[in-house]
């Protein structure tokens, strides 16, 4: 994490200050990966998704940031998700967002905005606005389905999404400008 943290930030010449797990990988078996973090110098984390799903999820986690323990620094930013009834959906990017109508995608982040008066945290990989990527072989339908979906509306879906709401760096939203400058 300290290496390629240093790369990054040789290369850009900007501070990183967050970071996200792969396949949001830190649950509540290894909430030491946010210590981890800390000591690495980030100042806030990505990489819980407050959701019940196969690969990945902490549905009991908080729905918006939140600092694990009282002692903790970092702060954990969660992928934005909606509540309706006592269930949490999630609505911030990725295979969701090709996956519902945009329409939805946009009641929901709107609805994070307003009615609970959040901050909406969003994302996509770079592989998702690529229509024409190579195709894998041998893999499962689900595979499929998740990876493949309606890449060729995904730019345009992007394209709406940045007219429909107003957008910023993580850091500036979440962080306090004195956290910001450390």
């Amino acid at each position: 994490m300290r290496r390629t943290r240093a790369l990054l930030e040789d290369t850009t010449g900007t501070p990183v200050l967050g970071y996200r797990a792969a396949s949001y990988s830190i649950g509540r078996d290894n909430l030491w990966a946010l210590d981890e973090l800390q000591e690495s110098g980030y100042r806030y984390s990505s990489s819980i998704y407050p959701i019940r799903h196969d690969l990945y999820g902490m549905p009991e986690a908080p729905r918006f940031a939140f600092r694990y323990r009282d002692d903790a620094g970092l702060l954990e930013v969660p992928v934005t998700t909606v509540e309706i009834g006592r269930r949490k959906f999630p609505c911030g990017g990725g295979g969701y967002f090709r996956l519902f109508p945009y329409a939805l995608s946009r009641w929901a982040l709107n609805r994070v905005n307003r009615h609970d008066g959040q901050s909406a945290v969003f994302y996509f990989h770079p592989w998702e606005i690529d229509p024409d990527q190579p195709r894998q072989e041998g893999i499962g339908l689900k595979t499929r389905v998740r990876h493949y979906l309606n890449l060729t509306r995904m730019e345009s879906r992007l394209s709406r999404l940045l007219h429909d709401f107003r957008w910023d760096r993580m850091d500036r939203i979440f962080l306090p400008e004195a956290e910001r400058s450390r």
